[in-house]
C-alpha cells in the first residue's frame, strides 16, 4: 500500500479540485487559535486494527503539522460516544473532531453541537445522518470524508458478478453474508449488494445471512448456508467473516469477495484464495482527515466531502490482476 500513496494522493488531488468547497464559517463560531491544533478522534473502538490504523493515519499528519491529536475510545458503544463528544465540546480543549461514527444517526445532534461551536468537524469512514447513498456532509460546516456503504454494496455486487462471469457457467449461485440486520448502514450496503447482483445475467442470489464481523460470525453463516446450498459458486461478506468462513468450505471451489482492506485480505487476493475485494486506504484517510480538519480549524477553505474511494484508483475494485505495490495498512 506504501507504494501506492503516490498513485492515492494524486487521485486525491483531482478528487479535490472536482469537489466544491465548504465555507469554513458556515455560520458557526469561529474555533480558538489555542486549541486549533488539537485534534480528538473518535474511533469505533481501540480493540479495533481498523480504527487503531486510521488513527494511526491522523497521528502521523498531526505530528507533521505540529499538532497533537487524543484518543477517545468508544468500545463500539453508540450511547458512550455521544457521551464523549458531548463532554469534549464542553471542555474547549479541542479545535478538530475527527468521528468514526459507531451510529450517525445517533451522534448527529452532538456533532452539529460541536460545528456550531467553532470545532472543525470531520465526519470519518461512516456517514453521520440518515442518509447512505451521498458522501455529502449531512451536518452543516462539517467536512465529510466517508465511505459511501450503497456505493461500497454496488462495488461488492459488481465483483461478485465479475467473480461468477470467470467461472463460465450458465447459472452461478451467489450468497452474501451481510454485516448486521439491525444496522441502517449495513441494510443500505444489503440493498445494494443485492440490487447489483440481481441485475448481472447469469446470477442466481441466495438469501442473505447475517455473517457479522468476525471469524466466529462468518463461520456460523457459511455452515447456515452450505447446509442449504451446498453448490454456492461465490461468496461475498466482510473481510473477518470471510476469514472464518472460508476453513469451513476447505476443499469446494468458491471464489470470495471480501468487504475489508487489512493486509490479510490483500494476501488472500495475491495468493488467490479471494477473487477480490473493494479497497481503501485506511491509515491514508487518517492522515487525510487530520488534514482536512486542521486546515478548516485555520480558516482555510477545505471540500466539503471527498468519497474515500477516489483516493484509490478504479475505487478500489481489487483483483488478483490490479495487486502489484499493494500490501494493505492494517492486520485484522
Amino acid at each position: 500500500m506504501r507504494a501506492h500513496h503516490a498513485v492515492a494522493a494524486a487521485a486525491l488531488g483531482m478528487a479535490l479540485l472536482a469537489a466544491g468547497c465548504s465555507d469554513p464559517n458556515d455560520g458557526e463560531k469561529k474555533s480558538e487559535g489555542k486549541n486549533a491544533k488539537h485534534i480528538a478522534f473518535f474511533g469505533f473502538a481501540k480493540a479495533n486494527s481498523f480504527t487503531v490504523a486510521t488513527f494511526d493515519g491522523v497521528k502521523q499528519q498531526a505530528g507533521k503539522s505540529g499538532a497533537t491529536a487524543e484518543f477517545f475510545d468508544s468500545a463500539f458503544d453508540a450511547q458512550l460516544q455521544v457521551r464523549q463528544i458531548q463532554d469534549a465540546v464542553t471542555a474547549k480543549r479541542f479545535g478538530v473532531f475527527v468521528v468514526q461514527a459507531n451510529d450517525g444517526t445517533a451522534v448527529f445532534p452532538a456533532v452539529r453541537a460541536a460545528v456550531r461551536e467553532g470545532i472543525a468537524v470531520v465526519v470519518q469512514f461512516t456517514p453521520v445522518g440518515t442518509r447512505y447513498d451521498t458522501e455529502q456532509p449531512q451536518v452543516p460546516g462539517a467536512v465529510s470524508l466517508v465511505d459511501v456503504p450503497a456505493r461500497n454494496g454496488r462495488r461488492l455486487g459488481e465483483l461478485g458478478a465479475a467473480a461468477c462471469a470467470s467461472r463460465k457457467a450458465k447459472s452461478c449461485e451467489v450468497a452474501y453474508l451481510e454485516g448486521m440486520k439491525t444496522l441502517p448502514l449495513d441494510n443500505a450496503r444489503t440493498q445494494a449488494v443485492v440490487s447489483t447482483l440481481k441485475n448481472s445475467p447469469g446470477v442466481k442470489v441466495l438469501p442473505t445471512v447475517e455473517g457479522g464481523y468476525t471469524k466466529d460470525s462468518g463461520r456460523k453463516a457459511m455452515q447456515d448456508v452450505l447446509q442449504a446450498h451446498p453448490d454456492v459458486q461465490v461468496v461475498l461478506g466482510s473481510s473477518q467473516a470471510l476469514l472464518g468462513a472460508e476453513g469451513v468450505a476447505r476443499g469446494k471451489k468458491i471464489l470470495y469477495v471480501g468487504n475489508g482492506a487489512s493486509r490479510q485480505a490483500v494476501a488472500a487476493v495475491r495468493e488467490g484464495r479471494w477473487f477480490g475485494i473493494p479497497y481503501l486506504p485506511v491509515r491514508t484517510a487518517g492522515a487525510k482527515a487530520a488534514e482536512l480538519g486542521l486546515a478548516k480549524a485555520a480558516g482555510q477553505n477545505v471540500p466539503a466531502a471527498v468519497d474515500m474511494a477516489s483516493l484509490v484508483p478504479d475505487e478500489g475494485r481489487l483483483t488478483k490482476a490490479t495487486l502489484p505495490g499493494v500490501t494493505g495498512e492494517y492486520d485484522e
